[in-house]
């Protein structure tokens, strides 16, 4: 069986001593490093009350349950000991995948942490695993900064991701706390989130939101109606019927003119605010002759 568990948590790991396990055995070594595995009746792990994690998709978990079902589980639990049981600290999906098919034993690794750094580690490691929703990565970020002091620049450092995009997670926790909860439901995507930032007005925000929910609009459209939203003289403005009528009979009419002065087929398509114009020619002459023409207007 490969353990993999993320070179920068691996190297993390590395630096903290293991727990020792007496009921049980190691039955195997991580990748590169010298930290034990274990065999662990899972009978004796739980959840950490503080996990990040509140939110477990449930066909995402039925996909990793139909996968750990057939390959074992590939990447060991990491886990503390707390009295005779072991609380998780990294690895809660593939704890609640291995209890509903029903196994007695969990492949993990044992560690001496304290409780900063079991916070940390458990952030960590759903940040690289990218395991969080929008939402609740922003939350694990702005606990990170807070809990260790470091600054926007340090910890993108630390997870290993550019300063923009730590700054544009942390931006998704001004919305408002309804829009979140969409986040949180995987009803709204962080691409639509972050597009509903600038709309201040709290009503108008989650109406955008629900608008926007469930993928019934693009993020696109939801980005043209917060622009319009912000910017109403952007806005492109209704015609009446006697005006559309009008414009159409004018723009047919300037079609049939350039017909008549370039000689040959002209044809438009779109309507009074934005469109194309396409001049046909078939021949060496009627290029010529249009060529001949615009120059004349140039003069």
């Amino acid at each position: 069986m490969v353990r993999k568990i993320g070179k920068g948590l691996s190297e993390l790991l590395a630096t903290i001593e293991d727990e020792r396990v007496v009921e049980a055995a190691p039955v195997d070594v991580v990748e590169n490093s010298s930290t034990a595995v274990y065999e662990i009746e899972i009978s004796k792990v739980f959840p950490n009350p503080d996990q990040p994690r509140k939110f477990f998709g449930e066909s995402e978990q039925n996909e990793l349950a139909a996968s750990i079902k057939v390959h074992g589980i590939l990447q060991p639990l990491i886990l503390v000991k707390s009295g005779d049981k072991y609380m998780i600290v990294a690895g809660e999906r593939r704890y609640r995948a291995a209890k509903k098919l029903g196994l007695e034993k969990v492949p993990a690794i044992v560690k001496q942490f304290g409780p900063g750094m079991i916070r940390e580690i458990s952030l960590i490691e759903n940040l690289q695993r990218e395991d969080l929703n929008a939402i609740e990565e922003a939350e694990a970020l702005r606990e990170l900064m807070s809990f260790n002091g470091y600054t926007q620049e340090q910890l993108a450092e630390r997870i290993g991701k550019a300063r923009s995009s730590v700054t544009n997670s942390l931006r998704l926790l001004s919305l408002e706390e309804e829009v979140k909860s969409l986040v949180r439901q995987d009803r709204l995507s962080a691409g639509h989130a972050r597009t509903l930032i600038p709309v201040t007005d709290k009503e108008t925000q989650i109406d955008f939101a629900y608008e926007s929910a469930d993928g019934s609009m693009s993020v696109r459209d939801l980005e043209k109606k917060v622009r319009y939203h912000l910017h109403p003289e952007l806005k492109p403005k209704r015609l009446s019927d006697s005006d559309r009528t009008r414009l159409s009979l004018e723009m047919r009419n300037l079609v049939d003119d350039m017909k008549r002065v370039f000689r040959t087929k002209v044809k438009l398509i779109g309507n009074s605010t934005k469109g194309r114009i396409t001049i046909d020619y078939f021949s060496q002459d009627d290029l010529d002759r249009v060529f001949d023409l615009i120059e004349k207007l140039k003069d």
